[in-house]
């Protein structure tokens, strides 16, 4: 049972990690291209006009960093075995 949770909390982090890396891609590449950004968080982009700052450049590194953490479970469960 624990193997299906690991599992399955390891794929919903790959993909939010995936979404959440190429949401920002996409607010980095409108504010090079146009130095504003409409797709994200445009009230923290009025304050500071660096997308590096922003809650979406956090919240994929957040994601990241579980995904991390999911990879290592995954890695000491199986280790177990």
């Amino acid at each position: 049972m624990l193997k299906k949770v690991l599992k399955t909390q390891l794929f919903v982090l790959l993909l939010g990690t995936i979404f959440a890396w190429a949401n920002f891609a996409i607010e980095v590449n409108q504010w090079l291209s146009e130095g504003k950004c409409e797709l994200g968080c445009p009230i923290f982009f009025e304050a500071s006009p660096n997308p590096f700052v922003t809650p979406c450049f956090f919240g994929a590194l957040f994601f990241t960093l579980s995904f991390v953490l999911s990879i290592l479970a995954w890695r000491a469960f199986n280790k177990k075995k």
